[in-house]
């Protein structure tokens, strides 16, 4: 399963439980980036996006090994769907969708706790977050459960639209 949707729409909070309640692993770019900053380091946004692609790059190699979990990260749509249409097994996408102007909001009340290595303060206002690309599902050849990630999530309800849609 692949969530995504653009920096503070709730891929991670949604990616988290979703995983609990499927009983899958849950990989996220933003743990691995971090661990890689902690011994690479990045000296600014540049560094950065190089660390996030090989965050990406792992988590792909990891999902392909283990043939299965729950992959987040901010996908790119015209970078990731080839690696993503090639992982093993059935693939879903879980869009989540809110408002950018909530979204943006989202990400700079949590600029503050973040690990340095996202330079979110000095992102806040980047409009690509939060336009084109970054706002749209992936739209690979797999199918996607859009959730509205405005208000609180119904997780089972969730869950329940995913297995449909692998069945």
């Amino acid at each position: 399963m692949v969530v995504s949707g653009p920096p503070g729409s709730g891929k991670s909070t949604l990616g988290r439980a979703l995983a609990d309640h499927l009983d899958l692993p849950y990989l996220a770019k933003d743990t691995v980036k971090e661990a890689l900053a902690d011994v690479l380091g990045a000296d600014d946004v540049d560094g950065s996006r190089r660390l996030g692609r090989a965050a990406v790059a792992t988590l792909l190699a990891v999902a392909t090994d283990d043939g299965r979990g729950v992959l987040d990260a901010t996908w790119r749509p015209a970078l990731a769907r080839n690696d993503l249409a090639a992982l093993p097994g059935e693939v879903v996408e879980v869009h989540c969708a809110c408002p950018p102007e909530l979204a943006r909001r989202r990400y700079a009340r949590r600029a503050a706790d973040r690990h340095a290595v996202h330079f979110d303060r000095d992102r806040t206002d980047d409009p690509d977050l939060w336009a084109g690309d970054a706002t749209r599902a992936i739209g690979g050849p797999w199918p996607v459960v859009t959730v509205d990630t405005t208000t609180p999530v119904d997780v089972a309800g969730v869950a329940d639209a995913i297995t449909a849609r692998l069945r």
